[in-house]
This record gives structure tokens, C-alpha cells and sequence, in this order.
């Protein structure tokens, strides 16, 4: 046992080592995790004897559980919204002409069967979001016109199309699918698909905002549950699970839920842990000396899809919208095939259905040279096509919440009399350090100037660096009990010992800043600075 966990323990370290190296050398990550499971399986230097491709897809499924949810979690509404019909038709119907496209490449060229090469082309027919983005985040791109938001939706929603019809090609090759039972499957899974994710994700809004429910520790545990409870009821009633998640995570990730910092902390940490399983156990898996006599073929489907099949779809697709030609190329070129495609091809040596190629080296390799040369050349291609936004910061394209700790931002509302009314901004005293970014004015939003003038009731945004604490000061909480001498009175009343301040009240799930008439209330939770008490009198009154 010990052995197995100093195993896995050295495994991880290598993988996040390889993960700071791929920075520096220009490679995806995700590609050195796969050769570092190559290294490390039956075929490798260390000689781990891996085949379990039964306990390998239940594993990869529900790490690919994780990375979509986090995946629709991260997907920022507001900006994909304007995009949204062009990334949906790409993974659904470019998905579909991708597919076909390949499929009848295989049969016609490599001289697959008709059914064989249409199982091809359906498993390898989904793009890698987390390839995708991994690159552009490492090499801080942003894109023009909504691509990068293009991509982002494409990538995370078109696997569930894949599986679909990875899952309808294997039912007609192993008999058991007519054209009215395809129809079926394929509307049940997407009926379902949609229905349960949209469900899970307007009652996990509710119910993440449940006072009963609010605790601090358990938030990231609840939804990680609500994400697995998803995929589980949408799958036990034939719908496809990995779409019920997608959707419940961009309903979840874009509703105003508590704890919403926390949980991309959680599920980014998560998420990067299930990449590294995901892609390690595929080159695992993987057996070296089996891809050469695929080599070839997997040569030709991959650059196929490349040149013609993935540029074709996404021209017929994106040529109504009048998208340039340039930015048709980049949105081909970003097309990678990764770990998806690999579980997909997973379920296929499963199958019972009766295959002449060894569908999963050749999936493997395909997606192996798609990493390798498409993901490392993307940065270099998006600037020679010209499509690199104003801005070098990839981050503003997506739904990230990952606040800059540097800076914190305040609102202040100004009441009657309150002495800035009736100023402009320039006549005002505000710190060097500070700047007012925002006013709100009867329900709306101004970007305020120097001649702006403030009236009553405007709340100003003000930014301000952060505080850092240097001081050691620690802070304490007092909680307040039906029985509580405090209960019911005003700040202004109680008897607190010299330099210590209430500056916080949590009540009912909200944080407020009281002032000397702020009463205090049973079940309020007080946070005030706790100054070292050097007299046992004073700690007794304090108390």
C-alpha cells in the first residue's frame, strides 16, 4: 500500500514539474502528461502493467465530469450570448459534418467499413476545450470578436454531440439500431440532456443560496455532489449526462450564488487534478508498440481533418455570418482532438461489436499529433492570421471571478447631506490612491468624470489597493445568543475596552458595517479586532 501511494504521490510532482516545463518549451501541458503515462505504462521505462479499459473509462468519466462542469461554470454568459448561435451550430451540426466528413475519408481511402469509418470519424468528431485554452491562457492570447468565447462554447459543449454519436454508430454496428431507434436515442439524449441540466442548475442556484445550506467548507463538497448527482440521473434515464453538467454549470456559474470565489478556487484546483488523471492514465493505457502499425493511417485521418474536414464544417457553418476568412482559419486550426475523443474511443474496445482497426491506438495517435502540432503552432498561426485582440490578456474573455487581490473596490452611498453632494468629482478630497470607477443614479450605470456632479442618493464605486496586513493584528468573533447581554441594544451602548472596534456584523447570510445605531440581533455573528488584553479585569469586562 505504501508503495502504491509513494507511487502516486511521485507521479503527481512529475506531472505538475512537466506542467512548469511545458511553459518554457512551448509544449501543452496535457501532451506531457500523456507521454509521461506512456513512459510510465506497459510499453515504458517503468513497466506499470495497465489494460483495464473497463475501470479506465468509469475513472475518465468522472474526471470529464468535473472538467465540463467546470468547463460551463467558467463560461461567461454575457459574453458568449452574442456568439452563442455561431459556437452552437459548430458543435452540433460541425460536429455532425465532421464526422461524416471523416467517416467517409476511412471508408473510401483507408478502406474501412462504412459503419467503421463513421465510428472513426464520430469518436474524433469533438474538440478539446481544455487543450484549447490551457494554450491560449499559457501564452496569454485574446482573439477578436468574440473567438475566444467561440471556442470556449464550442469546445465544452460539443463532446455530448460526440458521444452520441460514438454511442449511435456502435448500436447499428453491433445490430441493435434501426433508423426510428436512432431517432430515439439521439432525441432522448438531447430532451433529457436538457432537461435534467437545466433543472439541476436553477435548483442548485436555490439551493447554494439556502441559508441552511450556506456554510463556508461544505459549499464546494455540495456542488461537487450536485454536479455527480446530475450526470447519475440524467444517464439512469438514457439522456446524455455529460450535457445535463455542461448545462447545469453555465446556469450555476452566471447566477448570483454565495461562495461563488470559492468555488472556482475549489473546482480550478479539482479540475487541474482530474486533467492530470485523465491524461496520464490515457498514455497509461496507451501500448507504444501498438501505434506503429497505425501510424500511418492515423497520419492521414489527422491531417484530413485538418485540411479539409474541420476547415470544411466550419466554413459552410460560419460563411452565413460573414465571419473573415481569417478567422474561419484560426477557428479550424483550433479544432485540437484530445481527451475526450480517447474515453470516447475507450468505449468502443467495450463494445461487443465486431471491429477490423484497432480503433483506440488510432484515436490515441490522431489525437496525440493533433496536441503536438496544432496546439503548440496555435500561438504562432493566430499571429500570423492577425487575429490577436487589442489586449494580451485571454483572461477577460471568460467568466473566471478571479479578482486581482491587489485591488479591492468600495461602494459608498451618500445620503442626505452627506458633504460631497452637490460637488463635482474635481472639487472633492479624494486619497492619491484612490479613483471613483462607477456611479449609480436611479438605476443606472455612469462613468464619472472630473465635471460629473453628485447628487443624493448616488452610490460611488471607488477602487483602492488592498489591504495587507502586516501588523499580526488577529480579528475574533462573538457570537450573539437569545440570552446575550448585547442582545437588542445599540453599539452605541455597549462597553467595549479601549481599542477594540465592532466593524462587521454577519446576520442571516449577509455581511453589514454598523454604525453606532446598528442594533444587535439574535443570531448576529460580531467580528471585531482582537488587541492582546493585558489585565485580567479587562478581559473579564470584555468578555
Amino acid at each position: 500500500m505504501e508503495l502504491y501511494l509513494i507511487m502516486a504521490a511521485f507521479i503527481c510532482i512529475l506531472c505538475i514539474f512537466a506542467g512548469s516545463l511545458s511553459t518554457r518549451i512551448g509544449v501543452p501541458s496535457l501532451l506531457l502528461f500523456i507521454i509521461l503515462g506512456m513512459m510510465f505504462g506497459t510499453d515504458g521505462i517503468f513497466r506499470i502493467p495497465f489494460s483495464n479499459y473497463g475501470l479506465a473509462e468509469s475513472i475518465c468519466s468522472v474526471a470529464l465530469i468535473f472538467i465540463m462542469f467546470y468547463g460551463g461554470f467558467c463560461t461567461n454568459w454575457e459574453a458568449a450570448r452574442p456568439v452563442a448561435k455561431k459556437a452552437v451550430l459548430l458543435s452540433s451540426a460541425g460536429v455532425i459534418l465532421t464526422a461524416l466528413l471523416t467517416g467517409l475519408f476511412c471508408h473510401f481511402i483507408l478502406k474501412t467499413s462504412l459503419l467503421e469509418g463513421l465510428l472513426i470519424g464520430s469518436v474524433l468528431g469533438s474538440t478539446d476545450a481544455a487543450s484549447v485554452f490551457s494554450i491560449l491562457r499559457m501564452k496569454k492570447l485574446n482573439l477578436v470578436d468574440g473567438m475566444a468565447s467561440i471556442l470556449e462554447v464550442e469546445s465544452g459543449s460539443n463532446d455530448p454531440v460526440a458521444y452520441m454519436l460514438t454511442t449511435i454508430v456502435l448500436g447499428m454496428m453491433a445490430g441493435h439500431s434501426s433508423a426510428g431507434s436512432v431517432a430515439l436515442v439521439f432525441s432522448a439524449q438531447v430532451l433529457y440532456g436538457i432537461l435534467f441540466g437545466v433543472a439541476a442548475g436553477l435548483a442548485g442556484a436555490k439551493l447554494l443560496n439556502s441559508e441552511q445550506f450556506f456554510s463556508g467548507e461544505m459549499l464546494p463538497i455540495l456542488t461537487m455532489a450536485l454536479a455527480v448527482l446530475t450526470y447519475g440521473l440524467s444517464a439512469s434515464v438514457s439522456g446524455n449526462g455529460f450535457l445535463s453538467v455542461y448545462i447545469a454549470g453555465i446556469i450555476l456559474g452566471n447566477s448570483k450564488i454565495k461562495g461563488k470565489v470559492e468555488l472556482v478556487h475549489f473546482f480550478d484546483g479539482i479540475t487541474g487534478m482530474m486533467q492530470i488523471i485523465l491524461f496520464f492514465l490515457l498514455g497509461l493505457l496507451c501500448f507504444p508498440s501498438r501505434i506503429i502499425p497505425v501510424l500511418v493511417p492515423s497520419v492521414c485521418i489527422m491531417a484530413f481533418m485538418l485540411l479539409i474536414a474541420r476547415p470544411a464544417a466550419v466554413y459552410i457553418i460560419l460563411r452565413p455570418f460573414k465571419v473573415p476568412f481569417r478567422q474561419q482559419l484560426l477557428i479550424s486550426w483550433a479544432g485540437l482532438r484530445g481527451a475526450a475523443s480517447i474515453v470516447f474511443a475507450i468505449t468502443t474496445v467495450l463494445s461487443p461489436a465486431a471491429m477490423e482497426y484497432d480503433i483506440f491506438h488510432i484515436v490515441f495517435c490522431v489525437c496525440l499529433l493533433s496536441v503536438a502540432i496544432q496546439g503548440s503552432l496555435l500561438p504562432w498561426m493566430a499571429k500570423k492570421l492577425e487575429v490577436i485582440g487589442s489586449t494580451d490578456d485571454i483572461f477577460k474573455t471568460f467568466n473566471d471571478y478571479q479578482e486581482d487581490q491587489s485591488i479591492h473596490l468600495t461602494e459608498v452611498r451618500l445620503p442626505e447631506g452627506h458633504p460631497w453632494i452637490g460637488h463635482t468629482f474635481q472639487d472633492i478630497s479624494i486619497p492619491e490612491d484612490m479613483l471613483a470607477v462607477m456611479v449609480l443614479r436611479d438605476g443606472k450605470t455612469l462613468i464619472p468624470n472630473g465635471s460629473t456632479l453628485i447628487t443624493a442618493d448616488d452610490t460611488i464605486i471607488l477602487n483602492s489597493p488592498a489591504y495587507a496586513d502586516k501588523s499580526g493584528m488577529k480579528l475574533r468573533e462573538v457570537r450573539i445568543g437569545r440570552y446575550h447581554p448585547w442582545v437588542n441594544k445599540p453599539l452605541s451602548e455597549l462597553t467595549l475596552p479601549a481599542d477594540t472596534l465592532i466593524f462587521l456584523i454577519r446576520r442571516a447570510g449577509r455581511s453589514l458595517v454598523p454604525t453606532g445605531q446598528t442594533h444587535v440581533r439574535d443570531g448576529d455573528v460580531l467580528i471585531l479586532n482582537a488587541q492582546p488584553v493585558t489585565h485580567t479585569a479587562a478581559a473579564s469586562a470584555f468578555l
